[in-house]
């Protein structure tokens, strides 16, 4: 259970890790049930069709709509359900016994998903107003002109350099905390129950339920971060498509 685990096999520079593992089967498991979910839609749907319509009616209705409004929302949706369930099956690997380490715990994958959020976000704002979005980013409206030395750089720090970097932490954070707690837990459930012995071992039930119940929790954290993910990319389009833009 650690961030730089061995290769499972290596073809020249190329290592395929328990990481890339990890990150093949929830793409495999999310690819089977979208097709299997859709490949045969009902106007009565069945229950595998009932589940994936409330996974993308969530992200349709509640993040895409409820931020961009239906006309900008549906423009958007394909790129926010995308987001919002790879972030998801990859978070939840770290809880799949053998594996024991999310997708988004190394730092590639939140980094490539803040990076498409940040294009998404200049690209939203470029076409909404080809001319002003920069200037009205960089300058806004309504600030006395000798205060734009002080606005202007700190404008272009939150806007165009901290939204990717906080995006990226965030997410890799949270998954490598995670990690580590669950690593805690169970490796201190080994050493009690097989290193010391004895009345130690009570101390191992208590570090074994801990370990149960903070892996229950990182199935909430791992669907509150693919959330806040989401969410947060929803808002910096919408920042770029309104109207003052």
């Amino acid at each position: 259970m650690d961030f730089f685990p061995p290769a499972i096999f290596q073809i020249g520079s190329f290592e395929f890790t328990r990481i890339n593992l990890a990150q093949l089967i929830a793409t495999a498991v999310l690819v089977i049930i979208l097709v299997v979910g859709t490949r045969r839609m009902r106007v009565v749907p069945t229950r595998g069709q009932s589940i994936v319509e409330m996974g993308f009616d969530f992200v349709r209705g509640g993040i895409a709509h409820d931020l961009l409004g239906r006309k900008d929302g549906e423009r958007f949706v394909p790129l926010l359900a995308t987001m919002f369930f790879m972030i998801l099956f990859m978070n939840l690997t770290g809880i799949i016994p053998g594996i024991n380490i999310a997708g988004t715990s190394v730092i590639a994958v939140p980094l490539l998903l803040a990076v498409i959020s940040y294009v998404t976000f200049i690209y939203a704002g470029i076409k909404k107003s080809p001319g002003g979005f920069f200037k009205n980013a960089l300058f806004p409206p309504g600030v006395p002109l000798p205060l734009y030395i002080i606005v202007t750089p700190l404008e272009f720090l939150s806007t165009f350099i901290i939204r990717p970097v906080t995006l990226t932490l965030r997410l890799l954070m949270n998954m490598i905390v995670g990690h580590l707690m669950l690593v805690l837990f169970f490796s201190a459930t080994q050493f009690f129950f097989f290193t010391m012995g004895g009345w130690w071992t009570a101390l191992g039930a208590g570090t074994l339920a801990f370990g149960f119940a903070f892996t229950a929790f990182e199935i909430l954290v791992g669907f509150l971060q693919a959330y806040v993910f989401t969410i947060l990319t929803a808002v910096y389009i919408q920042l770029a498509v309104a109207e003052e833009h």
